[in-house]
Formats: structure tokens, sequence, C-alpha cells
């Protein structure tokens, strides 16, 4: 997709850089201080998931205003954004509408592809053609059975992608396809050679497709924020981060969204970095609806070379090594038949949030506690996301779908108001699931008001909602004299499973282990529990742990006490993944390839052209080069400046020949890390 030129220049007195961070729950905006290392400003605002620019733009101006008399546009250096915007959009089956062209794959390639599942309404579209492993065409090109399906798809696709086999040897085929699609149709192309240099073409084409998908989101909210900044007379370069932790302009994730998959919990890593002081250590990042996981060493977290998985569905996209579950502040809270508090994955909004925006929450709960029936139902509410009436509704909702959408308006409703039937029930979750609606209950959050550990949304709402659930379920008695006492310690209880939990997780990442929820050993550590018939068991973590996010300090005092060590929560740690957006580092990748040729010498891949080269030597130079240059132009290319540039080389050889005459094939890695901007 052609972008116009909207390469910003840094300022040459920058001094402050502004990072932004939209999580599950809130945005966060930071600006930092540059030459003081400090964070200078932050604000957060809630995560207007109908439209999520409304919650960045939201906080950007408040960071703005608030250093308004100190923080002079001149001086801002670099504004960087980590999101959550592709990975929620995939999982949420939110996007444009897309049809992959398969250059050359038969059916075993597409059904090993796992498009049919990944992405159900996405066209697909095979045409003849594609390479050989070294490079040579398979077939030749069938343009004129592209053109006929393009013609067939006319206003019914907003975005393309194409796959072809082998196209990381040449990319000749996708090259040529992705330019008649551009002069047919205008629609944003994504080639699959330009999102991995890796073998794979069924997970290359998958990973394209979804990029294809979420085109548009992406350069919405880019828009957003440039304006703003235009608004301010900010000309600062405009950044995302990455999902290895790096940074990219804006440009270039415009044109490869799909790498921002965990751009989140990557910023969260290089902010926890900065904020601590730390290079190693096991960073939590516990945030509204996840809780991620990292071991970092020597200041940088691990690659997961495997790539990052989205849902049920692996992708070629580096991503950080982060073991991410669904626990959070915001975890739905289940009681067992035996009494015991479970964390389910899914989130729902705290009802002590929505009760300290709508006076109607708090008199429908006192209602439904009156009437004394249906206590636990009585505490759900349902209602549509921040910014809803700023996002344009599916166009595949049926009627009934829509009549009761038209039911919910601007506040929340009662869950038995809505919900009469099965079919309803299904519908919320279905609609939930695609981020139309939000379910509001009883949380760890809401458990942490009533405890007086959080305080920031209606504390008498979450107690009246814990006296209601704790009734449903006969934790808590209808003996007024004990109401206070009964309603702290089910309170407690949430707590105590939020904790334990956690703590549990760390273990396994810790050890490498996987271990029964029931675990006797572990039970007793993250449980608390007193010593097993006797033995006192301890765990100790080898490295220190830092604690992130907005819940850190609620939860992670206690977490760290039954793991025997000290918890490392800095200050601003509930803004780490704005501060790690703020004080990213530019990092980029090149991967020349070389193979046998079949009568002799050796083809390069890794630019569009297959390079021959007759002996080996040449082969590993002219490799070495090429990679080099291409990882060069493509950091200058983002605004990277004071280059740093590191090579290795994998390579396979006959065994016992001498000098480089056994060569059977090389790939060259070329990695350059830079200051994005010339900053620092």
């Amino acid at each position: 997709m052609t972008q116009p030129n909207t390469r910003s220049t840094p300022q040459p007195n920058a001094q402050f850089n502004i990072g932004i961070d939209t999580g599950g729950t809130y945005t966060d905006a930071v600006i930092i201080d540059t030459a003081q290392e400090q964070v200078v400003a932050a604000a957060k605002s809630i995560t207007t998931r109908g439209d999520l620019s409304l919650g960045v733009v939201s906080s950007l101006n408040k960071v703005l205003a608030a250093t308004a008399a100190r923080v002079q546009p001149a001086a801002i250096g670099l504004v960087s954004i980590s999101t959550t915007l592709a990975t929620n959009a995939l999982v949420e089956g939110k996007g444009s509408s897309v049809a992959v062209v398969l250059i050359g794959f038969d059916d075993t390639m597409l059904q090993r592809s796992e498009l049919a599942q990944a992405l159900p309404s996405a066209r697909i579209i095979r045409i003849a053609g594609g390479h050989k492993y070294n490079g040579a065409e398979q077939a030749e090109l069938d343009e004129a059975a592209l053109l006929t399906a393009l013609a067939a798809q006319q206003d019914q696709v907003d975005a393309y992608a194409v796959a072809g086999m082998y196209s990381v040897r040449n990319a000749a085929h996708e090259r040529r396809v992705q330019a008649l699609i551009r002069e047919h149709t205008g629609c944003p192309v994504t080639a699959s050679c330009d999102l991995s240099a890796a073998l794979n073409g069924p997970r290359r084409a998958l990973t394209a497709a979804f990029n294809a998908r979420i085109i548009a989101l992406i350069v919405a909210l880019v828009a957003s924020v440039r304006a703003v900044m235009a608004e301010r007379s900010i000309t600062a370069p405009l950044m995302v981060v990455k999902g290895d932790g790096s940074l990219a302009s804006a440009d270039a994730i415009i044109e490869k969204p799909i790498e921002t998959i965990l751009s989140g919990p990557a910023a969260s890593v290089i902010g926890a970095n900065f904020l601590s002081g730390l290079k190693d250590f096991i960073i939590s990042d516990i945030g509204g609806t996840t809780t991620d996981v990292a071991v970092v060493k020597d200041g940088w977290p691990d690659v997961n070379a495997k790539g990052a998985m989205i849902g049920e569905h692996r992708t070629m996209v580096s991503a950080i090594d982060m073991q991410t579950i669904g626990l959070g502040g915001d975890s739905e809270i289940e009681i067992d038949y035996k009494g015991n508090v479970l964390l389910q994955p899914k989130r729902v909004v705290p009802v002590s949030l929505i009760g300290a925006r709508w006076p109607s929450v708090k008199k429908a709960l006192q209602a439904s506690l009156s009437v004394g029936m249906g206590l636990g139902v009585a505490t759900l509410f349902i209602l549509r996301p921040e910014g809803f009436d700023k996002a344009a509704v599916p166009r595949d909702l049926s009627a009934a779908d829509l009549s009761f959408l038209q039911a919910i308006g601007e506040e929340p409703v009662r869950w038995s108001d809505v919900v009469n039937s099965v079919s309803d029930r299904y519908r919320v979750t279905r609609m939930t699931g695609r981020g139309i609606l939000q379910v509001a209950g009883f949380t760890p959050s809401d458990a942490a008001h009533v405890l007086y550990r959080q305080s920031q949304w209606s504390r008498e709402v979450a107690e009246l909602v814990c006296l209601m659930i704790g009734r449903s379920y006969g934790k808590i008695s209808w003996n007024e004299s004990l109401r206070e006492v009964e309603v702290q310690a089910f309170a407690q209880e949430v707590f105590d499973a939020m904790v334990a939990r956690s703590a549990h997780v760390l273990i396994e990442r810790l050890t490498g282990c996987r271990f029964a929820a029931d675990d006797p050993l572990v039970s007793t550590i993250t449980r608390d529990c007193d010593p097993l018939m006797d033995m006192h068991i301890k765990l100790q973590p080898a490295i220190p742990l830092v604690a992130v996010g907005g819940p850190a300090p609620v939860f992670y005092g206690e977490v760290g006490r039954r793991l025997g060590t000290d918890t490392v929560i800095p200050e601003h740690s509930h803004v780490a993944n704005a501060v790690g957006a703020a004080i990213g580092r530019i990092k980029v990748h090149a991967s020349v390839s070389i193979s046998s040729g079949e009568s002799g010498g050796y083809h390069l891949h890794g630019a569009d052209e297959v390079v021959f080269v007759a002996a080996p030597q040449e082969a590993l130079q002219r490799a070495d080069a090429l990679a080099r240059q291409l990882a060069t132009e493509r950091a200058e290319a983002m605004g990277g400046q004071a280059l740093s540039l590191t090579v290795a080389v994998e390579r396979v050889d006959v065994p016992d020949m001498s000098d480089d005459k056994g060569l059977i094939s090389a790939t060259v890695h070329a990695e350059c890390v830079s200051q994005p901007g010339g900053l620092g």
C-alpha cells in the first residue's frame, strides 16, 4: 500500500519522549525526560474499545496539558505507541474483508495454511505459478486467472494478501501479483515475503492474511495520533512497539501491523528494565485482562523462535518469549460446588468501575438486594464499550442481534432485564467475544476495594456486590450483625485466590515445569498453608521479581512474601508499558540464504532478485555484504541512526572438507540496533 510521505524530522534540541499504551482497561501516556532519565508526567484514560483512538487521544492530551509550561513541542523528540489493537482485533474477529491469493499452492498446502479455520470469511484465490526451493520458476504465473478472479471479487474485498510457493527464494511472482492487484483494485496488498524470510509457505500465507485484515485499523489509529500531534505542533517521529520489544516507524507498521502482536507485553519488559534498573529478573505484568510473565537476561527478553500465536494459530511474527494467561484484576470470579473461589480467564468490567460512573448501577443493586432473590445474576450488567457510537455496526449481525443491541443504550442494564432465553445468552457471549458488548461483574479488583487495597472506583458498590455474591453462594449469612466481618472474609478469599494463582504461574515459569493446581507441595507455598505434615516447603526465586501494571501494588507484595522474596514494584510501574514505548530502540533483521545450484555454484536469496555466484567463498562474502546492506537500509528507513550491526552465520557443510569447499547451504543473519531519530 502506497502511503504519503509523512516522515517527521526530530528537533535538534529534543529532550522529551512520549510513550502511549492501550491496555484492556486503561490507555496510558507518559512523558520521559531523556536527559534526566525520569518520568515527568503520566496519565490514564479508560480504553475506548469501540474506538481505541479515543482513549489514546485523551491520555495524550492529558500529559501534554500537564507539562505545557515545561515541555515545548520543539523539545519532543519521539512519540511511540504500544498497542493491543492488532491482537484484540484478530482474536475478536474484527477487521477488513480479505482475499488471499495463493500462487502454486496445492490442496495439501491450502489445508496446512489453516486459513479456513482462522479466517473463515476470507476469500481464497488459487492460481498457477510459484517457484522451487532454489528460486527457479515452478510454473508460469497465470495472470489471466488472477484478473478474472479480481473482477469477480470487485467491491467485496477491502484488502488482499499474496503468498507464493518459495517466494522467499524468489519473490518475482508475489511482486507481480501485488502490482496487478494494486493496479486493478486500489486495495492494500500484503506480500508474504515482506513479513518473513523463513520457509513454510502455508504459515506465511496465514500471517499475510492476518496482516491484511488489520491494516485499516492501524491506519486509523496512526492517523488519530498524528492529528493530535499536528494540533500540538509536534513534528517528532511517530513509532510503534513491535512484538519483540523494538520500535518501528509508524509508516512501516502501517504496512506490517501484524508485527505488533504482543506489543504491549514487550513494552512492559522494556519499561520494567528502565524503571527498576535491573538487567536479570523475572517480570510479571498484570493488567485488567491478563498476566504476562517473562524472564529477562542482560536487559532484553528472549524471542520465541517458533513465532507468536493468534488464538490457536501460530504466525511467523517474531515476538518475545512471554507466557500470557487470562488472569488480571478484571478476571471473572466463579464459585464451584465445593465453595472454592475460581478465577476464570474471561474478562468482565469491574462493577465498582461502572458504579462509580453511573449512579443507576447502585440503585439497581440495592433494589435487587431488597428483593433477596437471584442475587448472583443480579450483580451482572451488560453495557456497550466506550466509543461504541463511533464504530460501525458489523454488517453480518442478524435482525435479532440488532434488536437486542437497541435495548442497551448509554448506561449499563441488568442482565436479567434483557437476557430472557438461551439464545439471548449465546448472543451475549458471541457479541462480547467480538467486542460489541461488555459484561460487568464481580472481580478481584472489586474485592480489593472491599479490603481497602484499591480506592479509585466505588467501594460502596463493590461491597454491595460482594455481599450479594456471598449470600448467593452461602458464603455470607443473613445475620446483619455479622455482615461486615463476613463480607471482608469473602473478599479476602477472592484476594487470596488471586495471589495463589499468580504465585503458581511464577513458580511454573521459573522452574520450567507444570504443576497441577492442587499439587500439595506447590500449594503449600502459593496458598500460604501450614507445613505439610512435618515438612517446611520453600521455593525461592534465584533472580529478582519485578511486578508492573495497575494491580501490581495490590497483589504482588503478598505474592513475593509467599515466594520468600521481595517484590520490586518500581515507581511508575502502573504505566510501565507506556514507559517502555517511550524509551525503546529500533531493531531490524535481514537474512540472506545461500543454496547450492543443481549444476554447481550457489544462489543468493534475500533481495527481490536471485543472484548466482560460482564460488563458495564469494557466495559467503556477497551474502554477508548484502545482509549488512539490507539491515542498514531498513533501519535508516525507520529513522534509525547511531547504528550497531551484528552478523551471524548458520551453515551446512560436507564433513571433513577444508575451507569452504564443502559448503552446501548457509543463512547470513544481520541485526541492526539504532536510536530512533538519532536520539539519546
